[in-house]
């Protein structure tokens, strides 16, 4: 029997690229339960590197949203794990949703207040 060549590559390179997810906007406990749950969410911060150097989520990763190869960043990351990402207050990391969705990430969390609203509620961060 022969199978069709689409549905070897699907069976070749799993499902990741055709399942894109939306993205989900999480509150501040919620994302806080994340990142305590056994899931690997690598933290993606996009603020600026002066503000990630005056405070940051534990393992953050940054990855400034207004730098020049913000998009080439992006796409270098495996769109098959699961990320949590967040500005300082929701604007810069809310506008960059789209261009998740557009690299069909399979999941990604969208911390809607952001480090002000993580560091505001007492959450730990690394200063």
């Amino acid at each position: 029997m022969k199978i069709p060549f689409f549905l070897a590559l699907v069976a070749a390179f799993g499902l990741t690229a055709l399942n894109a997810a939306d993205p989900v906007d999480v509150t501040i406990d919620k994302a806080a339960e994340i990142l305590a749950s056994d899931e690997k969410v690598t933290v993606l911060d996009v603020r600026s590197p002066e503000e990630y150097a005056d405070g940051h989520l534990k393992d953050a990763v940054n990855v400034n949203f207004n730098g020049g190869n913000f998009e080439a960043q992006i796409a270098k990351l495996d769109p098959a794990k699961p990320y949590l990402v967040h500005c300082a207050a929701g604007g810069r990391s809310g506008k960059s949703m789209k261009l998740f969705k557009d690299l069909k990430f399979a999941k990604i969390y969208h911390l809607v207040d952001g480090y002000n609203g993580w560091a505001d509620a007492g959450k730990p961060v690394v200063k």
